[in-house]
């Protein structure tokens, strides 16, 4: 056998293992299609935390619009061929996040949890970790509810700062 016999093969091989079914294409389009129809059917409020490409935004718009069922299949078809040619990782992030049985957004929730507890019984050091990761965040606010917290568990009271903590450190991450 010579180099370019091998040669041949080995191009042959590449070739096979590149090839993907039709059955494939067509779960992937329709996963596409699905991830589509959880964008249209949500909230606008929640819609406007994703970070989509002004066309993927209109044809949602429209598909929320259309009334007639085939129309409204035919536009779903339209965004999961949208889909195709955008960045889906940040969209499926960012909706692993936003489904409460996701194992993405059970790990954000205990990030969140750990960085409040550490923020209760460590205090400044916490704060300016936080400030270094969120620029925005109200360094005044986060002390006094430090505060507030550290006082709870010393006296044993309901946990009422901690709760705010958790909230505000969530609204950051998002």
């Amino acid at each position: 056998m010579t180099d370019s016999d091998i040669q041949k093969n080995s191009d042959n091989d590449n070739s096979e293992e590149d090839l993907v079914s039709k059955s494939q294409l067509k779960r992937d389009s329709h996963a596409l299609q699905d991830m589509g129809s959880k964008l249209v059917e949500m909230p606008q409020g929640q819609l406007a935390k994703f970070n989509l490409p002004d066309n993927l935004k209109d044809a949602i718009t429209e598909a929320r619009r259309l009334k007639n069922r085939e129309g409204k299949r035919r536009q779903m078809q339209y965004i999961g061929k949208l889909m195709r040619t955008a960045d889906i990782s940040f969209i499926q992030e960012t909706l692993d996040r936003m489904d409460h049985q996701s194992q993405t957004y059970r790990q954000h929730f205990m990030q969140l949890e750990t960085l409040r507890d550490r923020l209760i019984s460590q205090g400044n050091p916490v704060i300016e970790e936080l400030m270094e990761k969120y620029p925005t965040a109200d360094r005044q606010q986060l002390r006094n509810l430090q505060r507030q917290a550290a006082r709870e568990v010393e006296l044993k009271k309901a946990p009422t700062a901690s709760k705010k903590i958790f909230a505000y450190l969530r609204q950051l991450s998002e």
